[in-house]
């Protein structure tokens, strides 16, 4: 007699490799469409599934959670962050969530190193330029942006993702300063050269970049508040490829409306996605 799989229910598409052994392992319920799920969907799932594989997308309450079937064990998050379930009222449920901690730490400092450069040399702006029709001929200061090479980049959260940020932008003549928790280990600081700030706002205001690598928790919601924006440089580029909620994005938004100079480089919000174009100025010459 053959045993009864696992019913797994993914509420997103997922590699095809990731798909193809699911559906070897378990009873996998898949969306092929890869079309957002909502709340009651996910719910009707929980009332079913053994195992539900949510995404970053999918918000799961306690309220979601009580509805959950007893034959419900595990939620295995697709990703490293955990803070859209709610963990507390799983585990008093005996529902384990697990997620993918460290899979995505050196594809993270790559976007990281990515959004420094095209921020610094303007490709992203550059890229508008002949399909928005403005292309009026080169000159010797047109489009010219900065160089990286001797610039100071402050690291906010010097874990895996800092830390393999680091390397990458030591290797392209950057000086690597960082403000953690806690003080890595000296070995880890020699090899990077690093400096460390045990006051993030004393930090803020010498970088001509900062980027954020911490985890969203409450101690760090809102941790470059409106109050730490304003320590950041007039030239300052701010890079965040960790959460958005680690940013008070409303004052970000009303600082560059205020035409200041910094330019944000942004893989995470909080908020759905909104068009800076108009608000926002491009890093000037290299200095």
């Amino acid at each position: 007699m053959t045993k009864k799989k696992p019913l797994v229910v993914v509420t997103r598409r997922l590699p095809e490799l990731v798909e193809t052994r699911m559906r070897e392992l378990f009873d996998a319920r898949l969306n092929l469409e890869d079309k957002p799920v909502s709340q009651a969907e996910i719910v009707e799932a929980m009332r079913e599934a053994d195992v539900l594989v949510p995404t970053i997308t999918d918000h799961i309450n306690a309220a979601m959670i009580a509805q959950a079937g007893e034959q419900m064990k595990l939620i295995a998050n697709f990703g490293n962050g955990v803070d859209h379930i709610d963990v507390t009222s799983a585990l008093r449920r005996g529902i384990t969530v697990t997620n993918t901690p460290g899979v995505m730490t050196e594809d993270t400092a790559d976007m990281t190193m990515a959004l420094i450069l095209s921020t610094a040399r303007r490709l992203v702006e550059g890229s508008h330029i002949i399909p928005d029709g403005h292309w009026a001929g080169w000159s010797p200061t047109w489009m010219l942006g900065r160089r990286i090479t001797g610039k100071r980049l402050g690291i906010v959260g010097m874990g895996r993702i800092g830390q393999a940020l680091a390397r990458r932008a030591r290797a392209f003549g950057m000086s690597i300063h960082y403000h953690n928790r806690r003080r890595v280990a000296a070995q880890i600081e020699e090899s990077l050269e690093a400096t460390y700030w045990d006051s993030i706002d004393q930090m803020l205001a010498r970088m001509d970049f900062v980027s954020i690598n911490c985890p969203h928790t409450p101690g760090t919601y809102h941790l470059l508040s409106a109050r730490r924006l304003k320590y950041l440089r007039p030239d300052a580029i701010l890079i965040n490829t960790a959460r958005g909620e680690i940013v008070d994005e409303n004052a970000l938004i009303r600082m560059l409306e205020g035409m200041n100079s910094r330019a944000p480089g942004w893989t995470c919000s909080n908020t759905p996605p909104r068009s800076t174009r108009s608000s926002s100025r491009s890093p000037g010459p290299t200095r």
